[in-house]
């Protein structure tokens, strides 16, 4: 028994030393595992922390393992998720905010910036929205915790909005509001509804004037033959009105159709400006004006349908000859830019007022001054639909009271 004591003793001291040394390897496993959930809980999950194979903790670093990995699943896929809402919200037209329980904004897509202005992120819904009809819009929303919406007119940018406002489920207090520019379609519904009255009283005038002639000579001015020649050729005239119309309008719809096919051709811009002022020589004379051609001869050729670009000159000159006053001058100008010519009429007549220069070349549009003037208000939107169709534009320069100047480009020949 005395001979197995040392060698006891040395048993007894190897297995301690064994048994601090295993503890301590899995004291420092376990550290890493614990060093790990720690990470996984402030966000991080690093797949090669956790070893799958420690030896007397296999199960616990496997379900550690299992679960991280799972994590990492489901924060994947919210990320994925997160993109594709952030896309669409990228993507939309209209502006989308979120504000949180004290009404600063954590949220603003593109669109919402273009409506409101950049930099929005912390600001106060207040600031943001700057309208106090907007603003109490949103106010109503956050006391009554319902959604509200309503259209409101902003003078000053001369906008019309649509304000969405919807209490946050998730977020007490917070709320999302969807912000609609409805400021194109309210100003296409003024344009239809100008275009149904302008129509309407265009029509009416000619139809009465029609039903007056054909009551007086049913009434028996048949039997006086001058006074019916006399009246006949004034419903001539009337029915040449009306057809006129009616062929201008036509003419107006297959083009905004597409339907009316361009013969491009080159040719000198001089020789169309000549050709223009001829046809209208003499309605300016006997309007009394000055009808006068500025064109340097070394101008580049134009590719354009020359028909087509007369009849544009034409309409031009005849609405300048119509708003200027005897003893006035109507002039055509051309001038060369980079790869294009540009062409103007320019007179001194009475102008356009500020107000009106948006709109002059709508259909049917004309200032109430010029309601009693002749002709149907679709030649200068002919016009502007006939550049176009030849990748030109068209514009106006004005000031009331000292005349206007009508603007078109037709790209050059190598264009």
């Amino acid at each position: 028994m005395n001979d197995l004591l040392p060698f006891l003793i040395v048993l007894a001291v190897a297995l301690l030393v064994w048994l601090a040394w295993r503890y301590t390897t899995l004291r420092r496993r376990i550290d890493v595992l614990t060093h790990t959930v720690h990470r996984a809980a402030h966000g991080e999950y690093p797949p090669l922390a956790i070893p799958a194979d420690e030896r007397g903790i296999e199960d616990l670093s496997n379900a550690i393992r299992a679960l991280a990995e799972a994590q990492q699943a489901r924060i994947d896929g919210l990320d994925a998720e997160r993109a594709k809402l952030a896309a669409v919200l990228d993507q939309l037209t209209d502006g989308v905010l979120i504000a949180d329980e004290e009404g600063r904004v954590q949220f603003a897509n593109p669109a919402a910036e273009e409506i409101f202005g950049e930099h929005l992120l912390e600001r106060s819904i207040t600031e943001v929205l700057r309208h106090h009809q907007l603003v109490e819009i949103w106010q109503k929303s956050q006391t009554s915790g319902k959604i509200q919406a309503d259209s409101v007119e902003i003078p000053a940018s001369r906008q019309w909005l649509q304000l969405v406002v919807m209490p946050d489920q998730h977020t007490p207090g917070g709320s999302l509001l969807l912000v609609q520019d409805l400021t194109q379609l309210r100003r296409l519904e003024t344009v239809r509804r100008d275009f149904i009255s302008n129509l309407s009283h265009e029509l009416r005038t000619p139809l009465a004037s029609l039903n007056a002639l054909t009551e007086t000579l049913q009434d028996g001015a048949l039997d006086d033959p001058p006074a019916a020649r006399r009246f006949i050729d004034r419903i001539q005239a009337e029915v040449d009105a009306l057809t006129q119309m009616a062929q201008e309008l036509l003419d107006l719809s297959r083009i905004e159709s597409g339907q009316v096919a361009l013969d491009l051709k080159s040719f000198a811009p001089c020789k169309l400006l000549h050709s223009s002022a001829e046809r209208m020589r003499l309605q300016a004379e006997r309007a009394g004006l000055a009808l006068q051609v500025d064109c340097p001869p070394d101008l580049p050729n134009v590719r354009a349908d020359e028909p087509r670009i007369e009849q544009v000159l034409v309409n031009l000159i005849h609405n300048a000859v119509k708003f200027t006053r005897p003893g006035g001058s109507v002039t055509l100008l051309a001038e060369a830019g980079e790869g294009l010519v540009r062409f103007a009429v320019r007179d001194t007549g009475i102008g356009i007022p500020a107000e009106d220069l948006p709109r002059v070349f709508e259909r049917f549009y004309k200032i109430d001054r010029a309601r009693s003037s002749g002709g149907t208000g679709l030649g200068l939107s002919i016009a502007r639909h006939l550049v176009e169709s030849h990748g030109g534009k068209i514009w106006v320069e004005s000031l009331e009271g000292q005349g206007s100047t009508f603007w078109f480009s037709l790209p050059g020949p190598g264009r």
